[in-house]
């Protein structure tokens, strides 16, 4: 059952990326094209700039439930079992915690950035813009939750 959640809810951060990644092609093509033309939009690079960041975010969860984060499990591995799977025990707590962290700080500043607008689209909250860190934050320690008991199983037998 927890794999069939931990493949979905990888199949939808894929779909989130691919959604931005195809979101800031589009844009930044736009953009180009516009300023080629001689009518530059005034809104593309700051648009661009923060797709860049959610697609950084977003993509950050994925790499999470699929593992893909940069690790040192070959150190990990030459440890006995019972220090293997607490290696891998306390890096994910600590992964946890520092998102948790990261959520909570993310989701006050929310209230700081509350007044605050884009410079170049004065309709959009900065807030709105911002509201992808703890939604990311969130996201990230689902993707170390729902991966921590195959992790855990690969420690114990000894695999990355």
């Amino acid at each position: 059952m927890l794999t069939l959640w931990r493949r979905r809810y990888e199949r939808l951060l894929e779909w989130i990326v691919m959604a931005l990644m195809a979101a800031l092609a589009i844009e930044v093509t736009v953009g180009v094209l516009f300023r080629t033309m001689g009518a530059s939009l005034v809104w593309y690079d700051e648009v661009a700039a923060i797709l860049l960041a959610w697609l950084t975010f977003y993509g950050s969860a994925l790499a999470g439930v699929k593992r893909a984060h940069i690790g040192c499990p070959e150190l990990v591995a030459l440890l006995p079992g019972r220090a293997r799977v607490a290696m891998r025990l306390l890096a994910d707590v600590l992964v946890v915690a520092f998102f948790l962290l990261v959520g909570w700080t993310g989701y006050a500043i929310l209230d700081v950035l509350a007044t605050d607008n884009l410079v170049s689209l004065p309709a959009v909250p900065v807030a709105y813009v911002q509201s992808v860190i703890p939604i990311s934050a969130v996201l990230i320690v689902l993707a170390e939750l729902v991966t921590l008991p195959e992790a855990l199983a690969r420690a114990r037998e000894g695999a990355h």
